[in-house]
């Protein structure tokens, strides 16, 4: 695929909810250069920024935790004298849209609650549109092409989603054509270096060697092979009970 940095894949904004606030916090869709900027300087937002600061300052300080689906309505309910509906619609929209926000998104940290409590975690979906807003901002500022590290992070949330290959896939594919490019080379790139792991694995194994003998054989690091070990069997400790489960599911019941 042709690298194209000055064309980078975004968020589709037509899979968004409708409430504005649901939608912030939930999709993360693609903000217009300087939208951000705009909003903050409104006279209604800032003041709601600030007082979301003062009362909340572990979710709206110095760190942007990813906040609750519903926590519009919550707020609105305990501070009907200092909130008010669009403002506070505003200023939430300018906060989950910031790119310190999108950061806590990107990382996988779960969704608090108006205590700072974590309760429930991201949704893959919003992890992955988050990874991808972000890399759309980075490569409009950099020359240098950032598709290799964007794939990199897709695959470790995609790790930490808990889905299968394909489910993820299939759920992450929308209506951006180079964003579905990038997820396909992601994964080819991903199952390239699990071939490899394996063949090294099977390669270790049947030389009956040490680590440290079967690196320096190889030129290898040990430490890398330690490490490509590792990984098999956590692999297959993963994998195998799920597999058995799933075998054993399709025994009783066929259909």
């Amino acid at each position: 695929m042709t690298n194209r940095t000055e064309n980078p894949p975004v968020p589709d904004p037509g899979a968004a909810a409708p409430d504005a606030v649901e939608v912030a916090v939930e999709a993360v869709p693609a903000t217009p250069k300087g939208a951000g900027q705009r909003l903050a300087r409104r006279p209604s937002v800032l003041p709601v920024l600030e007082k979301l600061f003062e009362l909340y300052p572990q979710l709206f300080g110095t760190e942007f935790l990813p906040l609750k689906l519903g926590i519009f309505q919550e707020l609105l309910a305990r501070h009907p004298d200092h909130l008010e509906r669009n403002s506070l619609k505003a200023a939430l929209g300018v906060h989950t849209r910031s790119t310190a926000y999108l950061q806590g998104v990107a990382a996988g940290k779960p969704r608090h609650d108006l205590q700072g409590a974590p309760v429930e975690a991201v949704a893959p979906e919003h992890v992955y549109l988050a990874l991808l807003e972000l890399f759309r901002r980075r490569q409009g500022r950099s020359a240098q092409d950032l598709r290799p590290k964007l794939r990199k992070q897709v695959m470790t949330a995609f790790e930490a989603s808990g889905l299968s290959s394909q489910d993820y896939q299939t759920r992450m594919h929308g209506n951006d054509e180079d964003a579905n490019a990038l997820l396909t080379e992601a994964f080819a790139e991903y199952d390239q270096e699990r071939a490899r792991q394996e063949a090294l694995r099977r390669a270790f194994e049947a030389s009956g060697k040490t680590v440290a003998e079967f690196a320096a054989m190889y030129g290898l690091d040990a430490r890398d092979v330690n490490r490509a070990l590792a990984r098999q069997a956590s692999e297959r400790n993963e994998t195998s009970p799920r597999s058995a489960g799933a075998d054993a599911s399709s025994g009783a019941n066929p259909a």
